[in-house]
């Protein structure tokens, strides 16, 4: 007995500055749901390149046009429209986190030991002349931290989120998240402390 051909899977979106392409077929649904994910594009692209830059990705923008399309994929099971966001960012940073687990593997059977740590990205020389000496510091410091504790302290005091909602992007309890950020904020504290 032959099997039908599958259908074809959605194509990936590319990753420049381009919303999710549209389906195939077209439908009421489908044009809420390519109008809402345009303007999510729109209104988040840009930080969540920033929040992926920040957990330490070495390519942030493939980092981020997967999480579009993650979303792209699983639109039709959120329960709700307004926590798109919110499951965007958490995809942004499981993203990043097995994406920095997979370099780490990588290095240790490819180089040295001791070479399984994350790099400092390349800057250019305007974006390393515009960083003060503290800025870049403190950057360098934020990425010597463990991931965990990175990942709670980017997304409390660069995002703005409360425990509840790191907690959910982090997929861990409120207590642990009050755990990686108070150790996070103690090993930057004694690096600023140490530079003076």
């Amino acid at each position: 007995m032959r099997r039908a051909p599958r259908a074809p899977r959605a194509p990936r979106p590319p990753s420049t500055l381009t919303a999710p392409p549209p389906p195939a077929g077209g439908g009421g649904a489908d044009t809420e749901r390519e109008t809402a994910l345009a303007g999510l594009f729109e209104a988040h692209y840009t930080s969540m390149l920033r929040l992926a830059t920040l957990l330490g990705a070495d390519d942030p923008e493939n980092i981020v046009a997967e999480a579009y399309y993650e979303l792209y994929r699983k639109w039709r099971r959120l329960r709700r429209t307004e926590s798109a966001e919110a499951y965007l960012r958490s995809v942004v940073c499981n993203l990043t986190r097995m994406r920095i687990r997979h370099l780490q593997v990588v290095r240790r059977h490819v180089q040295a030991p001791g070479a399984d740590r994350i790099p400092e990205s390349v800057a250019s020389a305007e974006h390393t002349a515009l960083l003060r000496d503290d800025q870049q510091a403190l950057i360098g410091a934020l990425r010597q931290l463990p991931p965990r504790q990175r990942e709670a302290l980017v997304l409390r005091h660069w995002l703005g989120l409360k425990e509840a909602e790191i907690a959910e992007a982090m997929g861990i309890s409120p207590g642990s998240v009050k755990t990686h950020t108070a150790r996070g904020i103690a090993a930057l504290t004694q690096v600023m402390e140490n530079r003076r």
